[in-house]
């Protein structure tokens, strides 16, 4: 009987998916019928893009029409930061994936108008950065092609008299009509020890609320209302409870909160003080030249009973001669 050659590889059985060489993917697929999304491999194979930002364009890209997708609602969604977040969805913006655009509504507010668009270059939404070249188009059916764009939030369609809406920049616009915010106080004198004791305040608000972690833009621009108040005679410890006492819930604005509270509940300047009266200092300690003792008067001489004693022998010498 021959022996058994037990190097030679044996024969794969049939249906048996594993390759020849033990390296390498191993795929085992199932055909979906429902509930799922078609992604193409120059998303998925992208070579620029970051793992986090190619699965939140997959994730984006599963979501149905009118789905929220801002910054807040993704990091209480998934285990990432805000800060990864929104760098991912810069890169989904510069490689042409997504498009972001502040549009006012024809009632006066500004809403954000974000489009997803599962092959880059699709539409004429402008963008950041170059996009990647978009492959040869591929034959479509009517299902694919009705999934070529998700359009973020759906935007009502505006009556046939309303104008387009207009773009504006991404900085908060006021709405027509409305009244400007008041001034911020200032102090009346520059005190750089003052304004220290400003910046050193506002910096340490996060100590007694985390929710009031102020930027450094933010401090600057509420340091001189604080100095304005402590101009004012109004003590540090006071200031602080002002600013801390009874926060909203959600807190969403705290720079806006506190530049309306360091302006609305502005103390008043304290009065003079009324000026005191000369007070009579009491007179200089003197020796009695007649019995040594102590006694206060503006000069030296006899005591009171001293003068008494002399006042009565004079009288009785006076008698006698008489």
């Amino acid at each position: 009987m021959d022996t058994q050659q037990i190097t030679a590889p044996s024969c794969p059985t049939a249906g048996d998916p594993r390759p020849a060489t033990p390296s390498g993917v191993i795929h085992v697929n199932t055909r979906h019928t429902s509930r799922y999304t078609a992604i193409g491999n120059h998303l998925a194979q992208h070579r620029e893009m970051s793992l986090l930002a190619i699965g939140l364009a997959v994730h984006i890209q599963s979501l149905p029409a009118g789905a929220k997708i801002g910054i807040k609602f993704l990091a209480d969604r998934f285990p990432e930061s805000e800060t990864r977040i929104a760098a991912a969805l810069r890169e989904l913006e510069s490689h042409g994936y997504l498009s972001r655009s502040r549009e006012r509504t024809s009632g006066g507010r500004v809403v954000t108008r974000t489009v997803s668009y599962n092959q880059p270059g699709a539409g004429a939404a402008a963008r950041t950065g170059p996009a990647c070249p978009a492959p040869k188009p591929e034959p479509r059916t009517d299902r694919q092609q009705q999934e070529r764009e998700t359009i973020l939030p759906t935007p009502a369609a505006p009556p046939a008299s309303t104008p387009a809406p207009v773009v504006v920049p991404a900085q908060r616009a006021a709405p027509p009509g409305a009244t400007p915010p008041p001034p911020l106080p200032e102090p009346q004198t520059a005190d750089l020890a003052r304004h220290r004791v400003a910046v050193d305040l506002l910096a340490g608000l996060r100590r007694h609320d985390p929710r009031l972690l102020l930027s450094e833009d933010g401090i600057r621009r509420l340091a001189p209302a604080v100095a304005a108040w402590l101009e004012r005679d109004a003590h540090p410890d006071a200031v602080r409870r002002t600013l801390v006492a009874d926060l909203p819930e959600p807190l969403k604005h705290p720079v806006g909160l506190l530049a309306h509270r360091l302006t609305v509940l502005l103390p008043p300047p304290l009065p003079a003080a009324p000026a005191l009266e000369a007070v009579r200092r009491p007179d200089q300690l003197q020796n009695c030249d007649g019995c040594d003792r102590a006694f206060r008067a503006p000069e030296p001489g006899k005591c009171r009973g001293c003068r008494k004693a002399s006042e009565s022998e004079l009288d009785e010498h006076l008698e006698h001669c008489a």
